[in-house]
């Protein structure tokens, strides 16, 4: 993530999304989406709707959440083989 260390999630509940746009980010060009929880409208980071470098094409449709932005003490993530949720317990 921009503010340190940050997960790639398949799926992600609970949110909604920012207008696309153009970023150029250390791993190149990527057309991206900023994730807002519905709860408390908090910035938690972006989805990938297109990465423009080949090397960086596994994380289109991928989620990143940013770790310091997970740290609520109500949520409550689940990992089930490669496909995470985000939620409120």
């Amino acid at each position: 993530g921009r503010t340190g260390r940050a997960y790639l999630f398949d799926k992600v509940v609970n949110i909604s999304f920012g207008p696309l746009e153009d970023r150029l980010m250390n791993t190149g060009m990527h057309t991206v989406q900023d994730i807002y929880c519905n709860c408390c409208h908090e910035y938690l980071g972006w989805k990938y709707k297109e990465a423009f470098e080949a090397s960086q094409k596994y994380k289109e449709g991928k989620s990143l959440l940013m770790k310091a932005s997970m740290t609520k003490e109500d949520w409550v993530v689940t990992i089930m083989d490669s496909d995470a949720t985000i939620g409120t317990a």
